[in-house]
């Protein structure tokens, strides 16, 4: 890896991705996320959340990013990353946060009568690092994670998921005992790879 990855460094890297987008799905059926960085004194630090147990929740106590379902209300999946991002942090991102860009569009692989179907994700970048976060019941713990962390290869590691009985070798990253994977993990490399076209990692 090189040296510090600052929020300059990632505002650039995510700036020269050209999003791939899924037509076919229709709003309503799909989920965005808010994937949110704040520069910190060794480098920016990338926001995650571990989701609340819920049986109706297909990531129930993951790791992922503030986010959700497209409501009927939403104008948008940008909308929908704001919005949800407010509920359950208590973040404001259009009033403390900047818009970086939106990343490609991820399948969630759920059953095909199950939605989201997909989840668009959006990079903000927090112009307030010492904003007070407020988890609501949807949220059970708040996690800054050093985006440096995530560009050392060497941190990344192998988790055994098991889908319909069969054990399934997965990548992931270990962070404090939490376990990065999944979908979550596929939005993260397509930042990682933009950052290393910049020479970042």
């Amino acid at each position: 890896m090189a040296g510090i990855i600052d929020g300059k460094l990632l505002r650039a890297a995510v700036a020269g991705i050209v999003p791939r987008v899924d037509p076919s799905i229709p709003a309503m059926e799909k989920a965005a996320v808010a994937a949110v960085y704040r520069d910190a004194p060794d480098g920016a630090e990338l926001l995650f959340i571990r989701r609340a147990e819920h049986p109706r929740d297909p990531w129930s106590g993951h790791m992922g990013f503030p986010g959700g379902r497209v409501d009927a209300a939403d104008r948008d999946p940008l909308a929908t990353a704001i919005r949800e991002t407010r509920e359950e942090l208590n973040l404001d991102l259009e009033a403390a946060g900047d818009l970086v860009g939106p990343l490609s569009e991820v399948r969630t692989h759920l059953a095909p009568t199950a939605a989201p179907r997909s989840v668009v994700p959006f990079v903000f970048e927090l112009r307030e690092p010492g904003a007070v976060l407020r988890a609501n019941s949807e949220v059970q713990e708040i996690v800054w994670v050093p985006v440096g962390f995530l560009a050392d290869r060497t941190n990344r590691g192998v988790m055994t998921f098991r889908r319909r009985g069969i054990p399934l070798p997965l990548p992931c990253y270990r962070f404090g005992g939490r376990v990065i994977w999944g979908l979550t993990l596929r939005v993260v490399d397509e930042m990682l790879d933009a950052l290393a076209l910049q020479g970042g990692v």
